[in-house]
């Protein structure tokens, strides 16, 4: 796609997060994000096919964004403990400097059939698979314990993010998510109790 298309590609995905964070995904027209992008309304389709391929676009175009912005950061730290704690400042740090963005991905996108239903997550799948690499090398450092099942654990890690995320977004943002980046690595890098315990869990097949 030549430089100029591809700027007016993304001139049109910044007014679509625009217009869908103000009205909602449902309540939101073409012509809207038409006028916002200061464009013709057939212009929109010559990148687009419908409203739903639009919010799937920011979904990815994003991911795309994140995901090389996560590799590069984290690859500065030296052990996966520091990786991990970058990590979730960064996820979180993400959302927190974009509102309307993170509405968008946090509540628009959950209003999509399409997504919830057919669309392949290639980007989820590979931000879910970063976090899982991260544990491995954690593992082979002796720095995380050998039993903790990846596969289960970064599942785990990234539903608790999208669901503080989430709760951030509907409660128009009262608390910091920062703070809650910290607490939550803290919590799963040390649990809760008090003191061990001395169970240990068996780890579970991938």
């Amino acid at each position: 796609m030549p430089p100029r298309s591809k700027d007016k590609r993304r001139k049109i995905l910044q007014a679509a997060t625009k217009v869908f964070a103000r009205n909602g995904f449902y309540h939101s027209k073409v012509s809207e994000i038409a006028r916002e992008a200061d464009v013709a309304d057939g212009t929109i389709y010559l990148y687009f096919k419908n409203k739903e391929d639009i919010l799937i676009s920011i979904f990815e175009e994003n991911m795309d964004e994140i995901l090389n912005m996560v590799r590069g950061e984290i690859s500065q730290h030296k052990d996966a403990v520091a990786k991990l704690r970058r990590f979730v400042h960064l996820h979180m740090s993400l959302m927190e400097k974009n509102p309307r963005l993170a509405e968008v991905i946090q509540v628009e996108l959950r209003q999509s059939s399409k997504f919830m239903k057919e669309y392949k997550n290639v980007k989820f799948l590979e931000y879910l698979q970063f976090i899982g690499e991260v544990i491995e090398e954690g593992q082979r450092e002796g720095l995380i314990r050998s039993n903790i099942t990846p596969a289960v654990f970064k599942r785990m890690l990234f539903g608790a993010l999208d669901e503080l995320a989430l709760q951030w977004v509907l409660s128009k943002r009262r608390y910091s998510l920062s703070a809650a980046a910290d607490q939550a690595t803290d919590i799963f890098l040390h649990g809760v109790a008090a003191k061990p315990s001395g169970d240990v869990a068996e780890p579970v097949e991938e």
